[in-house]
């Protein structure tokens, strides 16, 4: 059974090529982290590139909200903790909460799309990953919720 807990694989430092002529992360670039914590989720639940090339299917983003929340600078340590909020048969949502040194920095909520990408449309997981995503989210099932949740731009809670 998958821990109830957020997931926290994600641990990276901050690469000098992400920051801006501030010296700080690049807003750009909280995507590209925030990503690169996500893929690794998707890793666990056997969805990763490997699956691509073995079912002919990927996760599609196709929608990302981000929230900065807090300066990241050279050197700082980043860390993810990510949430499977809500799963079907074709779509995850998670959500992420982006730490630098230990302070949350931003968070990120990502749509994902299962697409079969020879059709180039969505279609449902197979059974055996389904299982998988079923668990986490179960798991995932009491974690609290922010109240930015699903609210999009500008709209405060």
């Amino acid at each position: 059974m998958p821990d109830r807990t957020a997931f926290g694989a994600y641990r990276e430092q901050v690469r000098p090529e992400w920051l801006d002529y501030n010296g700080h992360l690049n807003d750009a670039s909280y995507a590209i982290v925030l990503t690169r914590a996500h893929e690794l989720l998707l890793e666990d639940l056997g969805l990763s590139a490997a699956y691509r090339e073995s079912h002919g299917a990927s996760m599609f983003t196709v929608e990302m909200h981000l929230r900065y929340l807090a300066e990241v600078s050279a050197g700082q340590t980043l860390t993810a903790a990510t949430t499977l909020v809500e799963a079907d048969r074709k779509r995850l949502r998670l959500h992420s909460e982006l730490y630098a040194d230990g302070v949350l920095a931003a968070t990120g909520e990502c749509l994902y799309l299962h697409v079969d990408t020879a059709a180039g449309r969505t279609v449902p997981l197979p059974d055996d990953r389904q299982a998988r995503v079923d668990a986490l989210r179960d798991a995932h099932a009491e974690l609290a919720r922010p109240a930015h949740l699903g609210l999009g731009v500008g709209v405060r809670p």
